[in-house]
């Protein structure tokens, strides 16, 4: 039997709960109309019986969907302005360090931790991904570097034709070329301060 007759079936027998938005999904013809879409997919699901156990598996999984920036625990001290919290240090054998930053400091860390609205975090992929990282990481800064080493052409044309110009969007200025950063380099960088503008 399908997830969907399941779904169904389930719906009939009043085993299944809707809160928040899915609340209207409680209505008989709401949910027909929304399972009615589901049907519309042919949906492959391949699944097999966990080594160690569903709580196994829960557990796995609950360490990527909801792990925090920072639990409790960690929290040494808040006092006069600063928090003291305790970290590991992955460079060194993963021992266990204290480090001590202003409260300002340690929010704006610690936000950046939150994703935007409609963005999900699960775990890394592609050359982020745990069993590739060793390899491909290394790989990745080596072509970053190379990029650097391109020759730039020994002619370029004359930054005062008018089509090459750029306008300030703030203040309408010309703005010119200054510095011209590599990705690697642009890694270095954080990002300007939106108050503030170029003239």
């Amino acid at each position: 039997m399908s997830s969907a007759a399941s779904s169904s079936n389930a719906f009939h027998a009043s085993t299944l709960q809707f809160h928040g938005n899915l609340l209207h999904l409680a209505e008989p013809r709401a949910f027909a109309s929304w399972l009615r879409v589901l049907f519309r997919h042919d949906w492959v699901v391949y699944s097999k019986r966990p080594f160690g156990g569903p709580h196994h598996v829960l557990r796995y999984l609950g360490a990527y969907t909801h792990r925090i920036a920072i639990s409790n625990s960690r929290l040494v001290s808040l006092s006069e302005g600063n928090v003291t919290f305790r970290w590991r240090d992955s460079a060194h054998g993963n021992k266990k360090r204290i480090m001590t930053l202003a409260v300002e400091e340690f929010l704006r860390r610690f936000l950046l931790h939150l994703l935007p609205r409609g963005f999900v975090r699960i775990r890394n992929f592609g050359f982020l991904a745990n069993r590739k990282r060793a390899t491909l990481l290394p790989l990745c800064f080596q072509l970053l570097r190379g990029s650097e080493s391109i020759p730039t052409p020994a002619t370029s044309p004359s930054m005062d034709q008018p089509h090459l110009r750029w306008n300030c969007p703030a203040c309408g200025g010309t703005m010119h070329v200054v510095e011209r950063l590599a990705a690697a380099q642009l890694l270095l960088r954080s990002p300007p301060k939106p108050e503030r503008c170029a003239a």
